[in-house]
């Protein structure tokens, strides 16, 4: 052979292995550059796109020249370029949506907005949320900059200053695509931030969302004002209507009916929020949620019936009609019209269900896909699947940070490496496509239920049963009849009538002992690892091969995250908002104090932030302690009740109190003591007597003390004020504490100089929300701890706090350990 024959070879091979380098330097570009906690200045993003051009020009050039050197050098050099540019574009990006951010001084302040609602408002018990696009923004009279879009609320209550609304929202027609004028005060993009947690603020920065706040509606406001209907939005509009018709039909109706029409106007319009609290739960437990949220994977089960349901039909037109040049089924070959008809089937469902960003994601990924088909390019499955995953991270880089993206291409990647196929789908008869669609569900199973343990700290072991049942019939049956509604309306209700066989099988699964499996959240490695064990067993290898993935699955099955050393204890206090929620944790158990606020009529920190939270730490409560009734403490406890059954209750409720009907308690009061693993738990308040004298619940508050063997101690005295702080510093004798849980979350009526005097605290820990209404914490107070040498540290600015009694001179925010340059920075 040649020296010119193997060079030629060489660049052949080169060239093979080019675009898999390309694609795979993109991805990882993209997955390096979302992990950045602060962007760099532009010139620093254009500076490193030019570097990977010139470095992917030079080794180009190289490689003609000189293609007898190592591939893999060349490869290397190739992804190198990709990611250089990958990070630089992605971060180019993301310096324009800062540059969007809400100007701080603007925050709190009455604005007046005329602008469009963009998206179908949705409607809760409380008043109306919606996306406002800002067409122009004054104060005072002057032209103010504000972000273009916006996440704003109409609350039916009081507003938050406590004026009563001059109009009740929910009397007024809000619809998309209606132009409105608005007095609103507007607020940077700030949520919770816990570990494990859902990132409220990523979750708006997907969305273009740079602000929210609510709309002023008070008797000393200017009434908001429809200035035009009808301007834009016709999708968003029409389903609206669309939603809005299925449940009126179930107007009067029993309350299962009004259930069902919640769930059948999800399905067709997404709209989530329908769907009640019990039956997600339900849903999630059973496996099946991915059913009936417009999720990637929904979509791509949605687009692969198409698929199949466009093929049969197409295939029948050309028996049905005689040869004619002007019959397209002749023309235009079965297979490329089933995937053609199927992605935009798929795309319109889309579309229509509110073209969410996981829809977004999956139209794109299946579009990729399927272009590749029709240009006849016969790639193998794994580079199809990395161009389809390079091309959703070059339109969306932040998909990357997200469940349902790795949901969905695990989904595919595993279908297609297991031989399934959309164009085989639509030429196999009705039972093969039934067969295929049960292997197809046990081959997702199974390769999913590590990654569902991983994302959400949660599998359902009766997922596989009840998959094989609820998807055919909900894809086969329930989608098709609520979509079809859409032309005849009383087909809806046949829907949610088709509904209530399958509930009665969920909520039949659901009784299994064992149904859902939940496991604490492990580390990135291992659920890498399980991930590999489970598609290894999903694939169509020998079963020697597949069995290789069994020992891949154990350790992630076999995990349990540290816990303190005996003699010593953990104390997490969660980002909640206004509210107080501590979680304290020795060697073999677990406390929690405070189940943190209620949001609204439909969500609590109990169900939004503590049960997640505790699901992820792998932890079984031992005691709940309420420190008093007030609803930025207990706003949470029947969610943690509910998933916590072995967990006794402490509190200072009285009798009559309603969560005694959840689980019985016990009344705390100064004198009781117990010792877990080795660490001292005392209350020190209320005395008994305090019952009788006082129906203050602040007053009656429950004040914890934890205290190791070494005299290394915490302080958690709920909402006391002044007079109860002197008289627990008139009857401890030894009162002092490394960390103190600011009393009444920094209210001028608390924190007294003779605590503080007494307890000596190191640390002061704040849970407030942010720029809440009752200004906590105050600046007296602040003034008063700063005097006192006390390091002060608030859940807006830090997130979830961190601290160990083994080393009570550090404290970890989450703010800082896991920042990202999308969340917001306090000034």
């Amino acid at each position: 052979m040649t020296q010119g024959t193997r060079d030629s070879l060489q660049r052949q091979r080169l060239a093979g292995w080019a675009v898999p380098a390309l694609l795979g330097g993109w991805v990882l570009g993209t997955a390096w550059q979302v992990q950045q906690a602060a962007l760099w200045p532009p010139a620093a993003y254009a500076g490193l796109a030019g570097a990977a051009l010139v470095v992917a020009v030079l080794g180009l050039r190289q490689a003609r020249e000189r293609p007898h050197r190592a591939v893999a050098g060349w490869l290397i050099v190739a992804a190198c370029a990709a990611a250089g540019a990958a990070f630089a574009v992605a971060g180019v990006r993301a310096g324009a949506m800062q540059a969007q951010a809400l100007d701080a001084a603007l925050e709190g302040r009455d604005l007046q907005l005329l602008g469009v609602v963009s998206r179908m408002p949705q409607r809760g018990d409380a008043g109306w949320r919606f996306r406002f696009d800002v067409e122009s923004a004054r104060l005072d009279g002057a032209a103010v900059q504000v972000p273009p879009r916006l996440q704003l609320a109409w609350y039916g209550w009081p507003g938050r200053d406590g004026a009563a609304p001059a109009q009740e929202p929910l009397a007024i027609d809000l619809r998309a695509g209606d132009r409105w004028q608005f007095t609103v005060r507007l607020r940077a993009p700030h949520g919770n931030l816990n570990p494990h947690g859902f990132d409220y603020e990523l979750w708006l920065w997907e969305r273009g969302v740079r602000a929210t706040g609510y709309v002023r509606a008070g008797p000393r406001d200017a009434a908001p004002r429809r200035l035009d209907r009808r301007v834009a939005h016709p999708v968003e509009r029409a389903r609206q209507s669309v939603r809005d018709a299925i449940l009126a039909g179930a107007d009067g109706k029993s309350a299962d009916r009004q259930r069902f029409a919640g769930i059948v106007a999800a399905l067709v319009t997404g709209d989530q929020n329908l769907i009640e609290r019990a039956d997600w739960d339900l849903f999630r437990v059973t496996g099946v949620a991915h059913l009936m949220s417009i999720s990637g994977l929904h979509i791509t089960m949605f687009a692969w019936l198409a698929v199949a349901v466009v093929g049969w039909v197409w295939r029948r037109s050309a028996l049905w009609r005689a040869p004619s040049p002007l019959n397209p089924s002749l023309r235009v070959p079965a297979p490329h019209a089933a995937l053609v008809g199927g992605v935009l089937l798929a795309s319109g469902y889309a579309v229509f269900s509110g073209w969410g960003v996981p829809a977004q994601r999956t139209v794109l990924m299946l579009t990729t896909l399927v272009l590749l088909k029709l240009a006849g390019l016969r790639w193998p499955w794994w580079m199809s699947w990395l161009l389809a995953c390079a091309v959703v991270l070059a339109v969306d880089p932040w998909a990357v940070l997200q469940p349902g993206f790795w949901l969905s291409f695990v989904a595919v990647g595993v279908l297609f490496a297991a031989g399934s196929d959309l164009v085989e789908t639509g030429r196999r008869g009705l039972g093969g496509r039934l067969r295929q669609l049960l292997r197809e569900q046990a081959v997702v199973t199974l390769a999913l239920t590590p990654l569902s343990l991983i994302l959400f700290g949660q599998a359902s072991a009766v997922g596989l049963l009840a998959n094989l049942m609820a998807i055919p019939w909900v894809t086969l049956v329930v989608t098709p009849l609520a979509l079809l509604g859409v032309l005849w309306p009383p087909l809806w209700a046949l829907a949610g009538a088709a509904l209530t066989p399958l509930m009665a099988l969920l909520r039949g699964l659901a009784d299994w002992p064992l149904s859902s499996v939940s496991m604490a959240a492990a580390p990135l490695w291992l659920g890498l690892a399980a991930v590999t064990g489970g598609v290894l067993l999903a694939l169509r290898w020998p079963w020697p091969l597949r069995a290789a993935g069994l020992p891949l699955l154990l350790p992630l099955l076999l995990w349990q995250p540290p816990r303190p050393a005996p003699g010593q204890f953990e104390l997490l206090a969660a980002d909640v908002g206004q509210g107080s929620a501590v979680i304290v944790r020795t060697t073999t158990r677990t406390l929690l104090y405070d189940a943190g606020p209620r949001y609204s009529l439909e969500s609590d920190a109990g169900q939004r932030v503590l049960v997640p939270l505790l699901r992820a730490l792998g932890e079984r409560l031992e005691l709940l302690v309420l420190s008093h009734r007030d609803g930025d403490h207990i706003g949470g406890a029947r969610a943690i009740i509910a998933s916590q059954p072995g967990a006794a209750l402490l509190a200072s409720i009285e009798p009559g109190h309603d969560l005694h009907g959840e689980r019985p308690a016990m009344r705390c009061q100064a004198g009781q003591r117990w010792r877990w693993d080795g660490v001292e738990f005392e209350i020190l308040h209320p005395a008994a007597e305090s019952y009788a004298r006082t129906r203050d619940a602040n007053a009656l508050s429950c004040v914890l003390r934890i205290r190791t063997p070494a005299g290394v101690a915490a302080l958690l005295p709920g909402d006391i004020g002044v007079a109860q702080e002197r008289a627990l510093v008139a009857a401890t004798d030894e009162l002092r504490a490394e960390l103190l849980l600011a009393p009444h979350h920094g209210s001028r009526t608390s924190s007294s100089a003779a605590l503080l005097a007494a307890v000596q605290p190191r640390w002061a820990l704040v849970q407030s929300g942010y720029r809440n209404r009752f200004g906590h914490p105050a600046p007296e107070v602040l003034a008063r701890y700063q005097a006192h040498g006390v390091r002060v540290l608030e859940s807006p600015r830090c997130g979830a706090m961190r601290w160990h009694s083994a080393r009570p001179d550090a404290l970890q925010c989450q703010r800082e350990s896991a920042a990202r340059y999308w969340h917001h920075r306090m000034p």
